[in-house]
């Protein structure tokens, strides 16, 4: 994990302060200024998350996301009144172990409908040795930062990539929003089997797609697709770990070089939020294409009019054309 994501306790705690202070000096924040029409307030963490509230929650919630589009989530910084403004939000969605200033935020916040996507499904380890080197350097500045309990055991967050596991989790925020506003319970669960079921045919989608390949194996600049391999029989080769602004180490450059050649690999991917540099120079040292595999993250102005269901189709069709499915 890239040290500076990693926040000191002491700051946020500061910030938590002053965002709570700042309360009393207006009556609107950031983080909650809908609900003034008896909708119900929810702040998401990032897009996968706003994605669940607004298509579950349908018109009965004014959802606020707490990071802009095109902003790399993992980087995130809360305003005071940001911070501030959670507590007065009526339901929480948020992924702990992504945004290490939102879990602290939240944590303070004390809401009661406060909702750890995480919680919702198993969550599973997809590191690498890359990873395993980057949190060894961390481990240097222990006393001065604060560590994530799902960072330290390695688990992989990006469970929205796999659409079963998505599904998993928006059928615990249907229920969740059931209880936050049992007066709207039989839309929610209306909105709820109406979303799983475009996720069950976005699962056959990928199922059907990636079934007959000419290759498994994909690189990628960013290790987001652990689920979505695992789901579908693939093989993702991260060139930089989980944390997709990393620097990649010579050996590991070195270990791409070999899997690319040993696997017939065709195409270098990379995201729609972090660099494409470290993807096209080794994709010219190679003599392989590169391509975009958005890990949705963030919504984008290029993104527009796309939503995750939209994107996801476009995911599939980029690798298709790169392992060359028939």
């Amino acid at each position: 994990m890239n040290v500076r994501r990693l926040i000191p306790t002491a700051a946020v705690a500061g910030a938590v302060a002053l965002g709570l202070t700042a309360l009393s000096a207006c009556s609107t924040s950031d983080a909650a200024e809908g609900g003034s029409d008896g909708t119900l307030d929810v702040v998401a963490s990032f897009y996968p998350m706003q994605f669940l509230a607004e298509e579950i929650g349908g018109s009965h919630v004014s959802v606020t996301s707490l990071t802009k589009p095109g902003t790399e989530p993992h980087d995130l910084e809360l305003s005071p009144r940001q911070i501030g403004g959670l507590s007065d939000a009526d339901h929480i969605l948020f992924l702990k172990g992504v945004q290490p200033a939102v879990d602290d935020a939240v944590a303070q916040a004390g809401v009661e409908n406060t909702v750890d996507a995480a919680k919702l499904t198993t969550l599973e380890n997809h590191g690498s040795e890359v990873d395993a080197h980057d949190h060894g350097e961390d481990a240097e500045h222990e006393g001065e930062e604060h560590e994530h309990e799902h960072e330290e055991a390695g688990l992989d967050p990006h469970i929205w990539l796999d659409p079963v596991k998505y599904a998993e989790v928006a059928k615990g925020v249907g229920k969740s929003l059931e209880k936050a506003d049992p007066d709207n319970a039989a839309d929610y669960r209306k909105n709820t089997d109406t979303l799983v079921s475009e996720l069950d045919e976005l699962n056959t989608a990928y199922t059907t797609g990636l079934k007959d390949t000419a290759t498994k194996t994909f690189i990628t600049t960013h290790s987001a697709f652990g689920y979505l391999a695992e789901r579908y029989g693939l093989v993702q080769e991260g060139i930089a770990g989980l944390d997709p602004e990393a620097e990649p180490s010579p050996a590991r450059i070195d270990e791409i070089h070999t899997v690319a050649e040993k696997n017939n690999a065709t195409t270098v991917f990379f995201e729609t939020l972090a660099s494409d540099k470290t993807a096209k120079t080794l994709a010219k040292d190679l003599g392989l294409k590169t391509g975009v595999l958005d890990p949705l993250e963030g919504i984008t102005d290029k993104s527009a009019g796309a939503d995750y269901i939209e994107v996801m189709k476009s995911n599939l069709a980029a690798l298709q054309k790169a392992l060359g499915a028939k």
